[in-house]
């Protein structure tokens, strides 16, 4: 539970792994939509087996799909993310863990007679947006299109839906009630106000002057090598046509015999109406509220009487007769609207005892003719009639296209104007132009539009849910790949010279360090560094401040956390970009103590934690019960088949 804190407190990938449980299913299958956490393939198929819990196995083929569909959607939302940097922080290891979690699980229950019926995983299918038409209802259509794009079987996704399913309801209870007592918090939550000094000193791969241009031999090889770091991930040109319901607005405008219609039908929307507001006394006997009452009529307040017997007046504003009869009972309502504002009513029975009432205010609302509500019916009806006629023509235009109507037919037959635009990456941006963002009409379109192939059918996006919808689909991808050189020559020529220079600024920088390591003061050894290089930087403080309201301090920062006292790392400043010696001068601890605020905010992260440490203890335990085996290599040899097959992806 320690090592689990202190990754919550300090790691810079710590969101990451925080939604990685739901990315497994959330980022690996359909497109994001599955945000409850079902897996996207079923478990088994061909390959080695790299896991087993009684008759189910995992295949290494299997943990390959899944953590390349974790990549790739997670590419979805960061174009950038590169493979190796993925797999470095433990994705395969944490999804076999997943994995074998859920195999577990279900094997498990099995063995419990714990089922999930049919009915609970149509209902979760049900809910899915991705499976859903413009209308919000569920799309056998959709359903059958996408488990087809997505290479997934209908029994695949109700094996995974059952398992998730299975472990909510398995796993959650576990992590209820979890209360830790200030033993446990205290020294975690004085973790946060412990302080600490240190000095910094940055040596910039800038500072080497000397480097020389590569030769063009030097700079095709450097490319070739980097390809990855300077690959443009996918573009797309993406076609649409916008569909408004303001298309429909003279068609929708209602007729005089309409609007007369729906005020008659909603007349007594429009009749006179009173309401009144009320202090109300309840007691459980009808001696009890005589007495009360006779106080009140005696001249004392019904707030005062009630104070008295040890009772508190509750107040009940804006009520119609009717609803006054369904909290209470038709008597007290019918008493109470018999009485004159300022009254006193009753003791008169009712659904909880005898009520004694005071009418406080009464608000009259004169009946409204048509005329004076004509606008209003009228604008009502025009809305609803608008969405009516954009839901039957965005029904015709999804008829076409499952009939085999092409793009272009559907756009010209229906009157609707055809748009394209630019090559763009996924974030709505160029690649060759950072200042360009994609029209407003075009952002909703991005995720699903990038989401399909080439040859699917075109779809319609909603872009203002029941208002505003875009029949979309791509018009041509560019798949990802590094531009040819000599079109950014001088661009990777300067990464070369930053590269090298980066290589001298780690060999200088592991120079710096074993001489403070030495006893010699860092500003003494940054002087002899032959080089000029900034002053060093005395920075700290404490670690609650720096890290306040989630925000993530940078690396050479929060480094001096996970430091010993009075030792000295190097640290690479990333990006090729040079290097940083980090030295701790100062520890000083911290103790919260006496701090209820600052312990009840760590006692409720902690306890989160705990209950989670519960559930991994409880899979950890079934697992052994039933034998599961694993294969200790599976995550090793997966994360080598995917390096060779991402090597040139970003």
């Amino acid at each position: 539970m320690l090592s689990n804190f202190r990754r919550f407190i300090r790691s810079k990938f710590g969101a990451l792994f925080a939604l990685l449980f739901l990315g497994v299913i959330a980022a690996a299958f359909i497109l994001g939509d599955l945000s409850s956490g079902q897996f996207g393939s079923s478990l088994g198929g061909g390959g080695e087996t790299v896991a087993k819990a009684g008759g189910t196995r995992l295949t290494q083929t299997q943990l390959q799909e899944r953590v390349q569909r974790v990549f790739e959607n997670a590419r979805r939302a960061n174009p950038g993310l590169q493979i190796n940097e993925f797999l470095a922080q433990g994705a395969a290891g944490q999804i076999y863990d997943q994995l074998v979690a859920a195999m577990t699980l279900k094997e498990y229950a099995e063995d419990q007679d714990v089922h999930i019926s049919k009915r609970l995983v149509d209902a979760q299918i049900a809910r899915i947006p991705a499976f859903q038409d413009a209308a919000g209802a569920f799309s056998q259509e959709n359903f059958r299109q996408l488990l087809q794009r997505e290479r997934i079987t209908e029994q695949a996704l109700r094996e995974d839906i059952t398992r998730e399913i299975l472990e909510r309801h398995m796993l959650a209870p576990l992590g209820l009630g979890v209360k830790l007592p200030d033993s446990v918090i205290l020294p975690y939550a004085s973790l946060l106000l412990e302080a600490r000094q240190g000095t910094i000193a940055a040596i910039p791969a800038t500072a080497f002057k000397d480097i020389k241009d590569p030769t063009d031999a030097q700079l095709s090889e450097y490319y070739r090598s980097n390809a990855a770091r300077f690959t443009i991930p996918e573009q797309r040109r993406i076609r649409y046509a916008v569909i408004d319901s303001e298309r429909f607005a003279q068609a929708a405008q209602p007729t005089d015999a309409e609007i007369a219609a729906a005020y008659n039908q909603n007349k007594a929307s429009y009749a006179a109406k009173e309401s009144r507001s009320f202090e109300q006394l309840i007691l459980p006997t009808e001696a009890a509220a005589k007495a009360v009452a006779g106080q009140v009529k005696g001249g004392k307040s019904l707030a005062a009487a009630a104070q008295d017997a040890g009772l508190a007046v509750s107040t009940l504003a804006d009520q119609s007769r009717e609803s006054l009869t369904t909290s209470s009972s038709a008597a007290v309502a019918n008493a109470g609207f018999a009485a004159q504002q300022g009254e006193i009513v009753g003791p008169v029975r009712g659904s909880l005892g005898w009520v004694i009432l005071r009418v406080s205010n009464i608000k009259t609302t004169p009946a409204r003719a048509l005329p004076a509500v004509r606008d209003e019916i009228a604008a009502t009806l025009r809305t609803q009639k608008q969405k009516r006629l954009l839901n039957e023509f965005t029904g015709r235009i999804e008829d076409q296209i499952a009939d085999g109507g092409s793009f272009e037919e559907v756009v010209k037959d229906n009157g609707l104007k055809l748009e394209t635009t630019p090559f763009l990456l996924s974030t709505g941006q160029q690649a060759e132009d950072e200042v360009y963002q994609a029209p407003a009409d075009v952002q909703p379109l991005l995720a699903p539009v990038f989401q399909m192939s080439q040859d699917d059918d075109a779809q319609l996006i909603p872009i203002k849910e029941d208002q505003r919808y875009a029949l979309a689909a791509p018009a041509e991808i560019r798949a990802a790949a590094p531009p040819p050189l000599a079109k950014v020559k001088p661009v990777i020529v300067a990464q070369y010279k930053l590269t090298q220079g980066n290589a001298k600024a780690k060999a200088l920088a592991e120079q710096i360090r074993t001489k403070v390591a030495k006893g010699m003061k860092l500003a003494d050894a940054v002087a002899q560094a032959g080089i000029p290089l900034p002053a060093p930087q005395t920075v700290g403080g404490r670690r609650a401040d720096i890290m306040r309201e989630g925000q993530r301090p940078p690396a050479e920062v929060a480094i001096l956390f996970s430091m010993a006292a009075n030792s000295v790392k190097t640290l690479p400043v990333g990006q090729d970009r040079g290097y940083f010696v980090v030295q701790l001068n100062g520890i000083k601890r911290g103790d919260a103590g006496g701090q209820t605020a600052l312990l009840d905010q760590v006692r409720g992260q902690l306890s989160d934690v705990v209950g989670q440490e519960y559930g991994h203890q409880f899979e950890r335990a079934v697992e052994k019960q039933l034998g599961v085996k694993r294969t200790p290599s599976a995550v090793a040899n997966v994360e080598r088949a995917l390096t060779s097959t991402n090597s040139g992806a970003q």
